[in-house]
């Protein structure tokens, strides 16, 4: 499992994996599985505050994984960026899903429970690629730093995003593209 600082020879096995899970090699798989799934896992509980769903939500990552290896290039991400984008974008789905169901009085009581685990965010800082792009975050205007902070980190979407800062949705959806255009340049220099 990864914890911590993701060395080179950690994100080359990742990488390695990745190709095999894509050429059908079922124990690469659980390659993945055994490096990521303690990082994987925090995200999406971070994201959902329930552990049961979480586990339920990284199963489906794994499927995920397991469907769509072939489309990972470590040319434009790092294995364990693409695997958390991948846990956070199907926990907000989940929570999406979730908060159809459920009644909002019991939105409204979960919303006031504090969370005192680390978050996402906290958990990467060690790596030395997190502190590049806390970095490259720093640079950016506050609005999108905040903006992609609050989404990619915090699990809030766009919509909530929008709603909390007054502007209509495709707007935030641009201020984030935008961020995100000047976050990859900043971190491919």
């Amino acid at each position: 499992m990864l914890h911590g600082p993701l060395p080179e020879d950690a994100r080359q096995r990742l990488v390695i994996a990745l190709g095999r899970v894509a050429a059908g090699e079922r124990t690469a798989l659980r390659d993945v599985y055994d490096l990521t799934s303690a990082k994987l896992f925090g995200v999406t509980v971070r994201i959902l505050h329930d552990e049961a769903e979480a586990e339920d939500v990284l199963q489906d990552v794994y499927v995920t994984v397991w469907n769509r290896a072939g489309s990972f290039d470590p040319a434009r991400a790092s294995p364990i960026t693409w695997l958390c984008t991948l846990a956070r974008n199907r926990a907000i789905d989940r929570l999406r899903a979730l908060r159809h169901h459920r009644a909002r009085a019991d939105l409204d009581a979960a919303d006031g429970v504090a969370d005192e685990t680390p978050g996402a965010l906290a958990q990467m800082e060690a790596d030395g690629e997190a502190r590049r792009l806390a970095a490259c975050l720093d640079a950016l205007e506050p609005r999108s730093k905040d903006a992609i902070r609050a989404a990619f980190y915090g699990g809030r979407t766009y919509e909530d995003l929008a709603r909390g800062a007054g502007v209509p949705l495709g707007t935030m959806k641009s201020m984030i593209r935008r961020g995100l255009i000047r976050l990859r340049g900043c971190l491919e220099a």
